[in-house]
């Protein structure tokens, strides 16, 4: 860049920086010599640095300081050159104390230093002053001297001074050490290049209404900009990165033509695990580790869809199966709990179909709790992802389709399933996708299609039922670049900030 181009480009605050500068000046020397708050002095100080006119460089100093009793002391002289100076004839030591204005503190510290300094005898039960403290009388103690020079670097102390340094570390807030944060000025090759230029001060650097009716802008230069410069990053506000996540996947099912469902979180046992027909003394219940709610422990279940759902786990009833051979309990199909799965509300929407609704298709992305150790790959609270499709003419090539589409959008291109076990499906598979940077295969969730024994006591007919639940945290990490689940919701603000918005 040309130089003259460069000194164009000077912000007013740099230029009137500039001037002032010299070899290893420390910022406190430069803003007594200009007008400027410390902040435009700093700011200007960064910009030259950003273009290479000069450096920064940065020390750390340990400086003496007053403390609160050293303030007061330097005012009101040194408790030990009161007790000295109040001892004009032989007095006890209350007499001193008092007359002296000395609290018990001083009073022990005074009379152990003038001890040492062999200026104080005793006499009987009184003190008087001895010849040498008489000679101290007329001279100022070292300890006096030193809080004089104060504020000093520890680095630069004298012999005299390290000696009442050490002194008066030992007492009672007198002397206090500070670290203080130094920077110095470096100058470059290129500041001695510009120095050269005219650097003219005023210059006009922003358009105003003002400048263009005055006509001031036909005779002052404008400052030329430099586009390439560093500026601060402006963090600008947005929704949490998850909540991001969530609206682009309900964004792509409902441009699959899907409705969503929604539901209250506290749901009965029976619409959350009796309606999918999971037996009572299945061990999925146990294997859920469900949050059941103690106030209210009970709550309603509709009667006459109760009598089928009874009906089907004791013998089947009307599906051609079996059932499960077992005495349905309509009390523990009453309790209480925190949904375990969005599965629920899959089974409260079929149940408000008719047959005339059909072909019908439905999503949900909500909370659902499971009381799970908290660790990097597990949350007891966490979204999934549910859908389904009740159509008399689904199959399982159409269920694929829909899930491989949704993780193509995802950014997952590679999808399969591969058969696995849930209660309320058959056949059932788990969803896997081929992680894009590990390059392995990973599970992000079940599907399948429901059994006859879920669908018939709901709907009232056996209609092919396209069901899948998918963990939304697991698909969404890779995204982030997060391996740990629990990092989605620390709420860190530098994360929040730096967080990249969802686009795919």
């Amino acid at each position: 860049m040309e130089i003259k181009n460069l000194a164009e480009m000077l912000h007013p605050l740099e230029r009137t920086v500039l001037p002032v500068l010299k070899e290893n000046i420390e910022l406190k020397e430069i803003i007594a010599k200009i007008k400027l708050q410390d902040v435009e002095v700093m700011r200007a100080l960064q910009w030259l640095e950003n273009k290479g006119i000069i450096k920064i460089k940065s020390d750390a100093k340990e400086i003496i300081n007053l403390d609160s009793n050293g303030i007061s002391y330097l005012k009101n002289k040194l408790p030990e050159r009161r007790f000295l100076e109040a001892l004009t004839k032989e007095l006890s030591l209350n007499e001193i104390k008092e007359k002296a204005k000395l609290n018990d503190e001083e009073l022990s510290i005074s009379l152990g230093i003038l001890k040492r300094k062999a200026a104080i005898e005793f006499v009987k039960d009184k003190i008087k002053i001895a010849e040498n403290g008489k000679k101290l009388l007329n001279k100022e103690f070292l300890e006096e001297i030193f809080l004089k020079k104060l504020p000093l670097d520890l680095k630069e102390l004298s012999n005299e001074d390290k000696y009442a340094y050490n002194e008066l570390k030992k007492r009672k807030k007198i002397i206090k050490k500070d670290v203080v944060k130094l920077k110095f000025v470096s100058l470059t090759d290129l500041y001695a290049k510009i120095s050269r230029e005219k650097i003219e001060t005023n210059v006009i650097g922003a358009l105003t209404p003002g400048i263009i009716k005055s006509g001031e802008w036909k005779t002052k230069k404008f400052r030329r900009y430099d586009v390439k410069i560093n500026v601060p990053k402006i963090y600008p506000g947005k929704r949490h990165f998850v909540n991001e996540a969530i609206n682009y996947i309900k964004k792509i099912w409902l441009e699959m033509g899907f409705v969503e469902m929604e539901g209250p979180l506290l749901q009965t046992s029976f619409w959350d695990l009796d309606a999918l027909f999971v037996p009572q003394d299945h061990p999925a219940r146990s294997m859920q580790d469900t949050f059941f709610i103690k106030n209210p422990r009970y709550g309603n279940i509709p009667a006459e869809l109760a009598k089928k759902v009874k009906a089907t786990h004791e013998n089947g009833w009307t599906t051609s199966s079996k059932g499960w051979q077992y005495k349905w309990d309509e009390k523990t199909a009453k309790e209480n709990l925190l949904r375990t799965h969005t599965t629920v509300l899959s089974a409260q929407t079929i149940a408000k179909l008719k047959e005339t609704d059909l072909p019908a298709k439905f999503f949900s992305v909500n909370k659902v709790f499971r009381n799970e150790s908290l660790d990097w790959k597990h949350l007891f609270e966490f979204n999934q992802v549910e859908g389904i499709v009740i159509d008399p003419n689904a199959n399982l090539k159409n269920l694929f389709g829909y899930l491989k589409e949704f993780y193509k959008k995802m950014g997952y291109k590679d999808v399969k399933l591969v058969p696995s076990h849930f209660p309320y499906t058959e056949p059932s598979m788990e969803i896997m996708v081929l992680h894009p940077t590990r390059n392995e295969w990973i599970e992000l969730g079940g599907s399948g299609i429901f059994r006859p024994e879920v669908v018939k006591p709901l709907l009232g007919k056996a209609v092919p039922v396209l069901a899948w639940g998918q963990g939304m945290e697991r698909i969404i990490t890779e995204y982030y670049k997060i391996t740990d689940l629990r990092d989605l919701y620390k709420n860190d603000l530098k994360q929040l900030k730096e967080s990249k918005m969802w686009l795919k």
